[in-house]
């Protein structure tokens, strides 16, 4: 595997993606074990953000200690499903700026449709994290990733909860500097291009429109 694919094997993990790959997954546990896994995979993408020290006085003494350096981080959850992740890393990072791109799958070339598009301010000084729980054939992934690097964002980075193969690459060949952090990879696509054996569609699931 690639070595900007990140295969998160952690056994928290795991447990919390097969909940989600049940069936029986009620839409609130289903909701809520999705931002679970979204901030379970943000602590292991943020494990390289950059530092600065600065001075700080403890209750007991006077020192220099390290913090996040520059814009921080802006999220980018592409809608819908990727709505599901934001809450996740929130929770870990509550300062961090969110955008929205909205891609919509044509189901006859299963080729993304931006239909909308709204970033913080600055993004380009700042890393930048894709959502999406899945990452399917990887086309919304590429436009998304191809729009951001237009307008000048350098640090991008994605997080997926399932993965298959055809989908990573495909990132993997248009954009060989991403990498990607996913916590399954499966088999492959299906006729419809749905992820085997998956979870089926995720933003169905999350808002409750099955």
């Amino acid at each position: 595997m690639n070595e900007k694919v990140h295969i998160l094997d952690h056994p928290l993990l795991q447990h919390k993606v097969t909940i989600l790959r049940d069936e029986n997954t009620g839409v609130n546990q289903f909701r809520k074990v999705v931002a679970e896994i979204a901030t379970l995979e943000c602590y292991e993408a943020t494990r390289n953000l950059p530092l600065e020290d600065v001075a700080v006085t403890t209750p007991v003494a006077p020192g220099t200690f390290k913090k996040l350096a520059g814009k921080k981080l802006a999220i980018i959850p592409i809608l819908r499903a990727g709505l599901g992740m934001v809450d996740g890393i929130l929770e870990l990072i509550p300062s961090a700026k969110v955008g929205h791109i909205g891609m919509a799958r044509n189901e006859e070339t299963h080729e993304p449709e931006e239909y909308y598009c709204k970033l913080p301010p600055e993004i380009q000084q700042r890393d930048v994290f894709i959502l999406d729980p899945m990452l399917a054939t990887g086309g919304s992934a590429c436009a998304t990733i191809s729009y951001l690097k237009k307008i000048g964002c350098t640090k991008i980075k994605m997080l997926n909860i399932i993965a298959a193969p055809e989908g990573v690459k495909r990132v993997n060949e248009e954009h060989p500097d991403v990498e990607i952090y996913i916590a399954a990879l499966d088999e492959k696509l299906n006729e419809n291009a749905y992820i085997v054996p998956g979870l089926g569609d995720a933003g169905d699931r999350i808002f409750g429109t099955l």
